[in-house]
């Protein structure tokens, strides 16, 4: 929505609360597991925004994930909950990638293709040494899971390296607990990586079959991606055409382009 609109809807709230004189009341310890949740969502979309933009011309906005760890640190002192630390180990171990994940230019630089010597390693002993004292609690979620596979990530020097079983193990874990199109889509990616191509582009190509993912455009990218390493280029330009389409970031354009000239046969 745009800033105007959401504008008037806080001053809608605020004025609600005014006239229903809802007072300000610190919540209970018992209250506190109930409100957690969305707290932490909340700061993870704020994180997100800051890791990845959702339209610009810069991949990323540091001020929001600088905001978002501060916000998930300061929750972790107060409410040492086991899932708050994985949110803040996840946040972490994305953020230690920061550098290394655009180039000078300032056009996406895959996971794969990063210069890993550029990540930073205090960021990622700390997100490890929360992931592991959550999962130690044994009473974790889906951010901890998610934070697991980036430590993962993390501890393979090369890419070559990276232990692609565990990951699909983790990914298989999170979808019991989220079964969301967006958590299949990412272990069809490390399905591709440790079964084959094949394997990830029929777990893509299910989920479109649901009519799940048909604007997002990461799946198209994905599906092209997959098509393209199979040589299948004529259905490799269509999807990356589709992922094109549906695009509003900068580098996500360009780095688009580069697929669509080199399936074309311009590259």
């Amino acid at each position: 929505m745009s800033p105007s609109t959401m504008a008037q809807r806080i001053v809608r709230g605020k004025a609600k609360i005014r006239d229903a004189r809802i007072p300000y009341v610190i919540p209970s310890l018992s209250d506190l597991p109930t409100r957690l949740d969305p707290v932490l969502s909340v700061i993870y979309l704020v994180f997100n925004e800051g890791y990845s933009a959702s339209s610009g011309d810069s991949l990323t906005r540091v001020d929001l994930s600088d905001e978002a760890i501060r916000l998930a640190s300061l929750l972790v002192e107060l409410l040492p909950d086991p899932e708050a630390m994985g949110l803040l180990a996840l946040m972490l171990l994305h953020e230690s990638r920061r550098q290394a994940r655009v180039s000078e230019a300032g056009d996406i630089v895959l996971l794969e293709e990063q210069n890993r010597s550029l990540w930073d390693k205090d960021l990622i002993a700390e997100g490890k040494r929360l992931v592991e004292q959550a999962l130690r609690s044994r009473r974790f979620g889906t951010y901890t899971i998610q934070a697991a596979i980036s430590a993962v990530h993390a501890e393979a020097k090369l890419a070559s390296e990276t232990d692609w079983t565990q990951i699909v193990a983790l990914y298989d874990v999170l979808l019991i607990a989220d079964s969301s199109p967006i958590v299949e889509l990412n272990r069809a990616v490390a399905v591709a990586m440790r079964d084959g191509v094949e394997s990830g582009l029929a777990i893509i190509d299910a989920i479109f079959s649901r009519g799940d993912l048909q604007d997002y455009y990461l799946a198209h990218s994905a599906r092209g991606e997959f098509l393209r390493r199979l040589g299948r280029q004529d259905q490799a330009r269509l999807a990356f055409e589709q992922a094109l389409a549906l695009a509003k970031q900068g580098p996500e354009k360009r780095f688009l382009c580069k697929r669509l000239l080199e399936v074309s046969g311009n590259g």
